[in-house]
């Protein structure tokens, strides 16, 4: 498969399991097969819950700010994506994570909000900085394993002080790059969590081994560790774009998120091609505090073939 189908997979899909999720946002499971019990009939962007069909949420919002700071300053300028952060912070966005928003709006400097607020609160390990994890993976996969997680942990540290959180979203990021050099991610993980910091490693190893089940977890699925097994239980488990999503948004709870991340796995596995027209037709990104711009289907194909395609 050409590596642009699976770019444009991993940013499109994590934008459809994000706005498809968003209406069941901590609903119990089997709530959406409740709702829509047989796979393939349609009408599954409801919308719900204050957001309109289609619409996706903070988890991609993120995502695009992330992936327009790296293509507009040519590279990783941490101080510039916090700084489009803080701006969409102040629009008052419809929803974002307490944890973010204390950190964005708690006027610290870029480079110390987020380890200020974990040395105040010792509590920073949620799955915010994971769930915009698409894009930058995308853009640093071609700069190989090390550079890419290193990228991932230094941008999620603007907003997580807990190293917990970087080392899931540098996980996320080699995941995604092993499946652009037409590697099978799940065959990779051990390889990929004898990276992580030690302090970490055995908590990441038991989420993502293969006998793991989500009602196995000892934390609501926003914290990081969750929700990226979760996410890997679902694409281990299925054989589809469409049911990996399903699957995710099944076991509930922190729903947009779980999917925003199996959707970029998924869609990074099977690429643009297996992700339901019916899913992308109605999809759309409002930037709040961007002058009222929406990104629908073209523009985020048109971000995934720049990411992909610009010079590291």
């Amino acid at each position: 498969m050409k590596r642009i189908q699976r770019a444009a997979g991993a940013v499109v899909g994590s934008a459809v399991g994000d706005a498809l999720g968003a209406p069941f946002e901590f609903g119990p499971p089997g709530a959406f097969s409740a709702r829509f019990p047989a796979p393939g009939v349609g009408g599954e962007m409801c919308g719900g819950g204050g957001w309109d069909p289609g619409e996706a949420t903070d988890d991609t919002q993120m995502a695009v700010l992330v992936a327009e700071s790296l293509l507009e300053r040519g590279g990783l300028d941490l101080p510039d994506i916090f700084a489009r952060f803080q701006r969409w912070a102040a629009s008052e966005p419809k929803d974002i994570g307490l944890q973010t928003e204390d950190v964005l709006t708690n006027g610290m400097p870029w480079d110390l909000a987020a380890a200020i607020h974990f040395q105040v609160n010792q509590r920073a390990a949620g799955n915010g900085s994971l769930m915009r994890a698409a894009t930058s993976a995308i853009h640093f996969a071609a700069a190989g394993r090390e550079a890419t997680m290193d990228a991932a942990c230094r941008i999620a540290a603007l907003t997580h002080g807990d190293r917990a959180a970087w080392e899931g979203t540098a996980i996320f990021h080699e995941l995604i790059r092993a499946t652009f050099e037409e590697a099978d991610p799940l065959t990779a993980l051990p390889d990929i969590l004898g990276l992580i910091h030690p302090d970490h490693r055995g908590r990441y190893d038991r989420v993502l081994s293969p006998d793991w089940h989500p009602e196995q977890a000892t934390e609501f699925n926003g914290a990081v560790w969750p929700c990226l097994g979760s996410a890997v239980w679902a694409l281990r488990t299925t054989t589809s774009f469409e049911d990996a999503i399903r699957a995710a948004i099944d076991l509930g709870g922190d729903t947009d998120t779980v999917a925003a991340v199996t959707g970029g796995l998924a869609g990074a596995y099977y690429g643009l091609d297996a992700i339901p027209v019916r899913w992308t037709q109605p999809l759309h990104v409002p930037l709040p505090g961007f002058d009222g711009r929406v990104l629908h289907l073209t523009d985020l194909l048109d971000l995934a073939h720049r990411l992909a395609e610009e010079p590291r």
